[in-house]
């Protein structure tokens, strides 16, 4: 991958199917508000924002604070429970790890659910570095948690590849000028994300090992 020395990955989607734990956890605060639940389609399109904004659009705003907290107390088990690592994931982040690429996670969940999912499915030992959005003021699209990233490592962009799932992970990616590869295994659809015109677009996180 010529001049890389960075590899940024975002979590949900790219390396973990977090989404029957996610799928749980919102339908099982939405029975507990009495309000209607929602298929897995609906769930998994609002994903990717953080679980403030996916609950936003589905409840009152006078209850977020009670939802959050129905959810968030179900979700730390429901994680534990339903979350998987895609196929491929640890032969890939072994490979990178030897080959001497510095790692890290950008993702928009929580910190706290971040660190429940990396030392579940142990992946700790992989990552040099991992920040979550809750540490910053902007959460992706905007660049900020790259730019952060970068920053810690003192890489430039050129030196950095990106790899998310979504929309929001081009363009945050684009905006940090870094090249971008996004994996349509997330909640964004191939067309949306070609648009965005990301650097490659891969079927599975697998295949980063064939980009030059």
């Amino acid at each position: 991958m010529g001049c890389i020395k960075l590899i940024i990955f975002d979590l949900d989607g790219t390396l973990v199917d977090a989404y029957p734990a996610i799928i749980s956890s919102f339908n099982y605060t939405m029975q507990k508000l009495k309000l209607p639940v929602q298929d897995a389609l609906t769930i998994r399109r609002a994903v990717g924002w953080g679980d403030e904004n996916l609950l936003r659009p589905f409840i009152k705003e006078k209850d977020k604070s009670y939802a959050l907290s129905i959810y968030r107390k179900h979700h730390k088990l429901a994680l534990l429970k339903e979350s998987r690592l895609f196929p491929g994931v640890y032969k890939l982040l072994a490979y990178l790890k030897n080959k001497g690429y510095r790692l890290a996670v950008a993702s928009n969940r929580p910190s706290r659910f971040s660190w429940i999912l990396i030392r579940h499915l142990k992946l700790k030992k992989y990552f040099d570095y991992v920040l979550c959005a809750d540490k910053l003021k902007h959460i992706k699209p905007h660049p900020e948690i790259i730019n952060k990233i970068m920053q810690r490592f003192a890489l430039r962009p050129k030196q950095t590849l990106y790899v998310g799932d979504m929309t929001i992970d081009a363009q945050a990616g684009r905006r940090a000028k870094v090249k971008t590869v996004i994996v349509t295994t997330g909640s964004s659809t191939k067309s949306e994300i070609k648009k965005e015109g990301p650097y490659r677009i891969i079927a599975k996180i697998s295949e980063l090992l064939k980009i030059p």
